[in-house]
């Protein structure tokens, strides 16, 4: 068995004259979470509905878990779950019903849907509202009805579209937690979103897509590594300290360090990380300086995306327009 659970070599496509997609490459290695980053429009749900057998690429081929997406749909559907941006549950069933439904229609003899319905409304601490209608469910209980939906026949491969759209942060850290154990488990996640703190969470690598086109692949410390040094800043709590505490962060920099006179800060790149930081730590208390903050800044992922696409990510509700 290949180690690559997604492949896609040169996929392009069109949608009359608009290039969705323009020679996309990637390799997706079995159990991580693969995010794939990129703005309204960049191509993201696309290249998702091509590996889901939704939608035919126009050129190059894409595999999933070896098999051809074009030529074998049917086998390729037989080994993937796939949850989108709204919860594609019957409102008028119950949770336990449409999961029956999900997994008879998946081909599931009835008992063996009804015993793995009532193990996925344990796991995804549904159980107690199984017998209720969905339609009262809140929003974050549907998208976790969805997901579940999604893995009724245990599928060796997940695709989640932009799954926490809408939820509040309790909602989201709790689809986060299921992503987390299914990929301890053995899952293949491959995520599409916005929310880029989601992506930095979750994801051991990243493909940033734009206009069409993957710009970037990496682990997030990678991507982040592109943009910059890590650096160093101090909040003085005497403004008199500021020249001193200057002087001190300059000497450990790689750079020329920044001055916020107004709001008593410096900050700095550092080459070394965590040692400069020890040592700037040691030299502001040899010389009694009082601070209200001191710390080591990392770059982020939205910082990534300034630098790559030269916009910030966008946030929306809705889907994507491709």
């Amino acid at each position: 068995m290949s180690d690559i659970a997604i492949r896609a070599d040169g996929i392009s496509k069109r949608f009359g004259k608009t290039l969705a997609l323009e020679k996309i490459d990637l390799e997706i290695p079995r159990g991580i979470v693969f995010g794939l980053l990129g703005p309204n429009g960049s191509g993201k749900s696309t290249t998702v509905r091509i590996f889901a057998t939704l939608l035919q690429p126009d050129e190059g081929s894409a595999s999933v878990d070896g098999i051809d997406v074009v030529r074998n749909p049917a086998q390729v559907r037989e080994r993937i779950g796939l949850a989108g941006q709204y919860a594609a549950v019957d409102e008028y069933l119950t949770g336990r019903e449409n999961l029956v439904m999900f997994g008879r229609l998946s081909g599931m003899p009835k008992g063996d849907a009804r015993a793995r319905a009532g193990e996925l409304l344990d796991e995804f601490d549904l159980a107690d509202a199984a017998d209720r209608i969905s339609k009262t469910y809140s929003g974050g209980m549907r998208r976790r009805l969805d997901l579940a939906s999604s893995l009724m026949a245990r599928p060796p491969i997940l695709f989640l579209d932009e799954p926490t759209t809408g939820l509040d942060p309790r909602g989201r850290l709790s689809l986060w937690t299921i992503i987390q154990r299914l990929v301890t488990d053995g899952t293949t996640v491959l995520l599409t979103t916005q929310y880029l703190e989601e992506a930095d969470r979750l994801a051991q690598r990243i493909a940033v897509i734009d206009q069409g086109r993957v710009i970037a692949d990496g682990s997030p410390a990678e991507l982040k590594a592109r943009v910059g040094d890590e650096s160093v800043e101090v909040a003085v709590v005497r403004p008199a300290d500021l020249p001193a505490a200057t002087r001190i962060l300059a000497a450990a920099a790689s750079d020329e360090p920044i001055v916020d006179v107004e709001r008593g800060r410096v900050i700095a790149g550092v080459s070394d990380g965590a040692a400069a930081l020890a040592r700037v730590s040691a030299a502001i208390a040899e010389a009694g300086i009082a601070t209200e903050d001191l710390g080591l800044r990392r770059p982020t992922l939205d910082e990534v995306f300034l630098s790559l696409t030269g916009h910030v990510a966008e946030r929306s509700d809705g889907e994507e327009a491709e």
